[in-house]
């Protein structure tokens, strides 16, 4: 399912629903159990009877607009961050922005890089602009210096200050 996804062809789930129900094929063998080993480099792997072949990489910054989540696919018909990019390649966003957020988004079909960039262990901090119309008081930015509880888990930030005053308000930074 892996392979599959990387180059394009499903979602994982969705792949191995194609792989439980034998339409998947290495070598001219068709697969039917999840997790049989393949070599994406050396070995033939069709889906329906056809090769699959490796897709290029594509990376895509998208400065996401309000008004739109970020999903490949929304079940309640909601505009969905797919539909600003058009790209023969089967791209995903990178992490999440909420719809009525704007700001940079990354859309990939590297599974390595957006692993990299999404996965705690790998560290890679992230910084958020919040636009707020008011000036906080300094003892609510120190309270948010020294870290909230969200979901359950202390959340400290490695930095948040005020960024800059225009005349919708204050714009604060925050980095995670």
């Amino acid at each position: 399912q892996r392979i599959l996804s990387s180059r394009g062809v499903a979602s994982r789930r969705v792949a191995e629903e194609m792989i439980v129900a034998g339409r998947v094929s290495v070598n001219d063998k068709v697969v039917t159990e999840l997790g049989t080993k393949a070599d994406p480099d050396s070995d033939v792997i069709r889906v329906d009877g056809r090769i699959i072949r490796p897709q290029r990489r594509r990376y895509i910054m998208l400065n996401k607009p309000r008004g739109f989540i970020t999903t490949t696919s929304d079940e309640r018909d909601r505009q969905t961050v797919m539909e600003l990019v058009q790209t023969p390649e089967r791209l995903y966003p990178v992490g999440r922005l909420d719809r009525d957020t704007e700001g940079l988004l990354l859309l990939t079909n590297d599974g390595d890089l957006a692993n990299r960039v999404m996965h705690p262990r790998f560290g890679l901090e992230k910084e958020y602009h919040i636009l707020t119309p008011d000036l906080p008081d300094p003892q609510t930015l120190e309270r948010v210096r020294r870290g909230v509880e969200i979901d359950g888990r202390r959340v400290t930030p490695n930095e948040f200050r005020i960024f800059r005053e225009t005349r919708d308000g204050v714009v604060l930074t925050v980095s995670l």
